[in-house]
């Protein structure tokens, strides 16, 4: 089998810019690879072409309409964030590996699992924090704030990983390292509230 690197890496962009989407929310970033596939710009797995289809479409919509308004709804959305976890791993996995239908299967859904899944869990991982430190500071008043950037970033990233690959995993990179860094310095504040409160003890 003759690999396009070329070709492979550019979809390797649009299945991470996805999937680094998919951290914020779950369907949004699928239902826009449904729509790309339907209207022919995005190329995917053979396996995976139903997507496109109109049923696929339509229950993608109303998941998404149902995620997004959910995240509005208080507690709700602390609640949602513990399923988002495993959802958005998965998520990640599935748009990745998707756009790599061009390599053997074992590297496709290799890729898929470690750059997709990875990318994912660490987006999401950054959120969950966010929305913790919000709802401990605010007693979740800011919380829907919160949620209205996550649904435009997911959105925002899902586009563009359509659109423009490149600068959407440029993006995407840039958000990763960001997370890093706001969750060291979370664990950090942690780290020195557990010493202050056993030095006061």
């Amino acid at each position: 089998m003759e690999i396009d690197f070329f070709q492979t890496g550019l979809a390797l962009c649009v299945g991470v810019s996805l999937a680094a989407a998919c951290g914020f929310r779950v369907f949004i970033p699928l239902l826009v690879m449904a729509l790309g596939v339907r209207l022919g710009g995005l190329s995917i797995d053979e396996n995976l072409a139903w997507v496109g289809s109109d049923v696929a479409i339509a229950c993608l919509g109303a998941a998404t309409l149902a995620e997004l308004l959910a995240y509005y709804i208080p507690l709700v959305d602390n609640f949602l964030d513990s399923l988002a976890g495993p959802a958005a791993l998965v998520a990640g996995a599935i748009v990745t590996g998707g756009m790599l239908g061009d390599l053997p299967d074992w590297l496709q859904w290799g890729t898929g699992i470690v750059a997709g899944a990875g990318v994912a869990g660490t987006v999401q991982l950054g959120t969950t924090a966010v929305r913790a430190a919000s709802t401990t500071s605010s007693a979740g008043i800011a919380n829907p704030v919160v949620s209205t950037a996550e649904n435009l970033f997911s959105t925002i990233g899902a586009v563009l990983a359509v659109a423009a690959p490149l600068l959407a995993a440029a993006g995407s990179i840039l958000i990763i390292f960001l997370v890093i860094i706001s969750l060291r310095k979370i664990m950090q504040l942690i780290r020195k509230r557990k010493e202050a409160t056993t030095a006061t003890a």
